[in-house]
């Protein structure tokens, strides 16, 4: 049998999207209430499916089904095709208006906290029907999220070893780390401070595994330092924020969340000459897809923003 008589004419687009919704759901009854279709429609799907294709495309056990390898291979597939249709349907709609659509973007704390509420503001003031789908979570779990077609854009920085050969980046703009206190920390009347004078402070410090932990250790070791032990550890953005605040603690954040959280910061940026090598914050993408014609907007918005947000840093140390 040709192929396009055993699968180019068998398989639809529609059985496609009926074993996705099993698979999704774990249960034919309730991929069929998904659908609004009834329960036999649904197993008849499958069955010829498994006839056409000449194997068994989920295993069926007492908590419902689950797909088999040949399943999920053909899954991938179909995730692929859907996304791929979506992402033309989208493109076609923007080409003819460009103030209509949606991008699914995935980042970290400090942007999700600093600079992309003020580029989601700005898009949606010259874009009104323009729709944000935000994800917050960490670099390995938003990588993943592109891989599986979930995320249109991660922004953040990532180092190149997640990244991969299906991934690709586009640099947005360099990121600077600023040692930072409270506005009532007696550090911050000093000109001039020495990294090696607040070895002894009480430190606010990310998770080991936070590349801007890497960052701090790169820098305490680039001045002969051996890294403090911080006096609490939190990878969550807001939380250190809040301490520092306060006036106790002593902690390093990243230049852009400064610059779009610095006029509500009780806190202000220390003359501390920090010598590092940080990574630039990149667009991340997955290759050979095609690309949700949003993501320039965005990408662009973001350099715009960078450039012309001045206000917080004019206190920093060159």
């Amino acid at each position: 049998m040709q192929w396009d008589e055993r699968i180019g004419r068998r398989i639809k687009l529609r059985d496609l999207h009926i074993l996705l919704a099993v698979a999704q759901t774990g249960s034919m009854s309730r991929a069929a209430a998904r659908l609004g279709i009834s329960h036999p429609v649904v197993s008849k799907t499958i069955a010829d499916l498994e006839r056409v294709l000449a194997v068994r495309l989920l295993d069926r056990t007492p908590q419902g089904v689950e797909p088999t390898a040949y399943g999920r291979a053909l899954l991938s597939c179909g995730t692929t095709v859907f996304d791929e249709l979506r992402r033309t349907v989208q493109e076609i709609a923007f080409l003819s208006d460009p103030t209509v659509g949606e991008l699914r973007v995935g980042s970290g704390a400090p942007y999700i906290d600093g600079i992309l509420p003020a580029v989601i503001t700005r898009l949606d003031e010259r874009y009104p029907r323009v729709r944000f789908r935000v994800t917050e979570t960490d670099a390995v779990t938003l990588c993943g999220m592109l891989r599986d077609r979930k995320l249109d854009l991660v922004v953040g920085r990532v180092q190149a070893p997640l990244l991969g050969e299906d991934l690709i980046s586009e640099d947005l703009f360099d990121e600077r780390m600023h040692v930072v206190a409270g506005l009532d920390n007696p550090w911050t009347r000093r000109r001039k401070v020495r990294l090696s004078e607040l070895v002894t402070e009480p430190w606010l410090m990310p998770e080991s595994d936070n590349i801007d932990m890497a960052l701090i250790s790169e820098a305490f070791r680039s001045a002969g330092l051996e890294v403090p032990t911080p006096h609490v550890i939190s990878n969550s953005m807001t939380f250190r924020i809040r301490l520092i605040e306060t006036g106790r603690f002593i902690g390093i954040l990243p230049e852009s969340t400064l610059k779009f959280a610095g006029r509500r910061l009780h806190a202000k940026i220390l003359p501390v000459a920090l010598s590092m090598l940080s990574p630039p914050t990149v667009a991340i993408s997955l290759k050979n897809r095609t690309p949700n014609p949003i993501s320039k907007l965005f990408a662009d918005e973001i350099r715009s923003a960078v450039k012309e947000r001045r206000t917080f840093l004019d206190r920093a140390p060159p």
